[in-house]
């Protein structure tokens, strides 16, 4: 996957209920749900149900760091 079709996937997914898996530093698994709010040309922001506005970069998806369900 290239960072193009990564940025093409996960606009398709922009402002619907997703669960997303977060896999962090230190093997630290975070599972939490929410919204696709914004996509910029290098990074993409998450509203979870809690009202907190996580963002990650496209690289982030195409490692599978974070998974979108």
């Amino acid at each position: 996957m290239n960072l193009d079709t990564a940025r093409n996937k996960v606009k398709e997914k922009m402002g619907l209920h997703l669960k997303f898996i977060y896999k962090g530093a230190r093997n630290q698994i975070e599972e939490f749900e929410g919204r696709i709010v914004e996509c910029y040309p290098h990074i993409f922001m998450i509203e979870t149900d809690n009202n907190v506005i996580k963002s990650f970069t496209y690289n982030d998806y195409i490692i599978r760091n974070i998974k979108i369900i």
